[in-house]
């Protein structure tokens, strides 16, 4: 076969679009071209898949390549198209038998040597595909943020042959356990630790039990912030979709956060009505 084609997503703002890797192998002298948009990371994902499928004890083709990525119309970031890349020139080159990823979406970076590196954004990715009804393929050290879905089937593997050995069926790799019944987490700053300031008490217990907005105004070194922070301690648990919501952002930020808080930030007072709101650079 000379022609294969893998599923992954990218991510647009909270959403996860669903891309479609198309592989060609076809005569001519050895180039790989890649097409769809390509961002910086993904045009040099190239070297990256040529030096981990020769690692991995596989046999990178000497042929003339052509990948597209579909939609050609959507930009295309990040390293997580490294791993679907490599599959699907396994594939078309006949290393590893085709209609076997059919149901499978794939994410994840190549290292040189053939192993897997973690990405941003996998319960964004995760959510998009259990929407889709498709397994999904992943880095071990994302595994654990997807598995935070019900009724999703989650592989994760720390090396490309790891991947490989799965669908030749050598060796399968198990279905990570879901870990979806999340534990209320204790809160770093909680409104017990505050004492005295009576009446900002009052107001912060009235603001979360009727669900209000609240000002404070005052001078600096009152404890304004001091006290904003510690409203998300007497605010109802996340259930589990608004909780995955959260965590959806902090994963697509690449931020650290425990599962079941409330988030809470504290921009500066000089930030601008733009920076409020997420303007800048994408990095």
């Amino acid at each position: 076969m000379s022609f294969a084609k893998i599923y992954t997503r990218g991510l647009l703002g909270l959403h996860a679009p669903q891309i479609e890797v198309e592989v060609h192998v076809s005569a001519g002298l050895p180039s790989l071209t890649i097409v769809g948009l390509p961002e910086a990371a993904v045009r040099e994902s190239k070297d990256r898949v040529r030096s981990a499928i020769i690692n991995s004890g596989f046999q990178f083709p000497t042929k003339r390549l052509t990948i597209n990525l579909a939609p050609a119309d959507l930009p295309k970031d990040g390293s997580r198209l490294d791993l679907p890349i490599a599959m699907g020139i396994l594939i078309a080159t006949g290393q590893i038998p085709e209609n076997q990823t059919d149901d499978f979406e794939f994410i994840g970076e190549l290292a040189l040597d053939g192993h897997l590196r973690p990405t941003t954004g996998t319960l964004t990715i995760a959510m998009a595909c259990q929407h889709a009804q498709r397994r999904l393929m992943l880095p071990k050290e994302n595994a654990e943020e997807a598995a935070q879905l019900p009724d999703i089937e989650v592989f994760a593997a720390s090396h490309l042959k790891q991947v490989c050995e799965h669908f030749t069926e050598t060796q399968k790799i198990a279905a990570t356990e879901n870990i979806s019944s999340i534990l209320q987490q204790h809160y770093k700053f909680d409104l017990a630790d505050v004492k005295g300031q009576i009446r900002p008490r009052r107001a912060l217990e009235i603001a979360a039990a009727g669900g209000h907005s609240i000002l404070f105004k005052g001078p600096p070194g009152t404890g304004k912030t001091l006290l904003a922070s510690r409203l998300p301690s007497i605010l109802p648990p996340l259930n589990h979709q608004e909780n995955l919501a959260v965590a959806s952002i902090y994963s697509i930020a690449n931020l650290q956060h425990h599962f079941g808080q409330r988030p809470f930030r504290a921009p500066h007072h000089t930030a601008s009505a733009i920076a409020l709101v997420g303007g800048g650079c994408h990095f």
